[in-house]
């Protein structure tokens, strides 16, 4: 069919979309070895963490920030004799010259503009606006963000299609012997409740500092810590500084974690907690269900929609209630092994194999 999917976004510097295109295109070639596949890439992004699978590549080593793709992809895609071009991000060229779709992930900078500045909400929008009205097809990564695109910007449900994630293979339980390593390598005690994620606003990890200062006071976890994990923008001290004046020595802000350590942590964690305000889809949630760690969320955007039942899900503006759902768990040995059980069941129901089936069968529809 000849389709060039674009992989500029597989580097460090988008490493939710990239991986988004590393799954994706593995999967693809799994079950479709004879799609017609080819990757567009950045050569100058030979470093990254993330490895593209061994498909046909062609270089291209303009930024999707630089306006000069507007000209220079469709160049590319027309020599190549595209039939179909899938971009993975919505800043694109917006006259491919070819049959496009599209894939959102989230509306963050909409629904919570007090984020962002007027112009970057500006931007925004207007780059979505291009999107939209380049792509036939619109791929989402859950029923919530196709709810959100198209009551933001009146699209036709019809042209979206929901095409969920899945966690990567390599989250699953890990042995015990690698739970301690990990541990030992964080210097995490034996139990602990994990949060993992950047800290961003969105993020509402200051409201998880206080559920669990009142968990502390309804429970005592004196040999329990709260891990907060993940990158940490400097823009966002909020959660460490309410710590500090709370005087919670109980709370670990582990900062970034090797990915090759992110099943085990999951594995060993007595409890993963995840009260985001808003997600595009969670992968977080997934990836500690695949890996058996009972799972607390939030009731909000996507979140029930990828822990299904599988989870205890709170209202992530309500610290009491949050304190009150970890309390719960910590406290009830038989409920965390219930959610264990659930956890592993639910994130079985998600694979790329599945995500690749769904987006294929849209290239199909548009090739035809």
């Amino acid at each position: 069919m000849s389709i060039i999917l674009d992989a500029r976004t597989a580097t460090d510097h988008f490493p939710g979309i990239g991986r988004y295109v590393v799954n994706l295109s593995q999967a693809l070639t799994e079950i479709a070895p004879d799609l017609g596949l080819t990757l567009l890439y950045d050569p100058s992004a030979a470093a990254t963490r993330l490895i593209l699978p061994d498909l046909p590549r062609i270089a291209c080593s303009i930024s999707p920030f630089s306006i000069q793709q507007q000209w220079s992809v469709p160049g590319i895609l027309r020599r190549a004799r595209a039939r179909l071009y899938h971009s993975p991000y919505y800043l694109m060229p917006y006259l491919p010259g070819v049959p496009s779709l599209v894939t959102f992930y989230d509306l963050i900078p909409l629904f919570y503009p007090e984020y962002f500045t007027a112009t970057q909400r500006l931007m925004y929008r207007l780059a979505h606006i291009l999107a939209l009205r380049t792509a036939r097809v619109i791929l989402t990564i859950s029923q919530a963000t196709k709810s959100d695109l198209v009551r933001a910007f009146h699209v036709d449900p019809q042209r979206v299609h929901v095409t969920p994630l899945a966690a990567d293979a390599t989250f699953a339980p890990r042995s015990a012997a690698q739970i301690a390593a990990a541990r030992s390598k964080y210097a995490l005690p034996e139990q602990y409740v994990l949060y993992l994620g950047i800290n961003k606003p969105h993020k509402n990890l200051p409201r998880l500092v206080e559920a669990w200062r009142l968990s502390n006071i309804n429970f005592q976890v004196s040999n329990i810590k709260l891990v907060i994990a993940g990158q940490w923008d400097e823009r966002y001290p909020e959660a460490r500084r309410l710590a500090t004046e709370l005087g919670l020595d109980q709370i670990v802000f582990a900062g970034p974690v090797e990915e090759t350590d992110l099943p085990a942590l999951y594995s060993g964690a007595t409890l993963f907690v995840f009260p985001s305000l808003y997600e595009g889809f969670g992968l977080p949630v997934l990836e500690a269900m695949a890996c058996g760690a009972p799972v607390i969320c939030s009731n909000t955007s996507s979140l029930p929609e990828v822990a299904g039942d599988a989870a205890l899900t709170v209202n992530p503006r309500d610290a009491t209630g949050i304190a009150n759902a970890i309390t719960r768990v910590l406290d009830d040995a038989g409920l965390r092994d219930g959610l264990c059980a659930k956890s592993l069941a639910r994130a079985a129901q998600f694979s790329w194999a599945r995500t690749a089936c769904a987006t294929m069968q849209v290239y199909r529809e548009i090739a035809r």
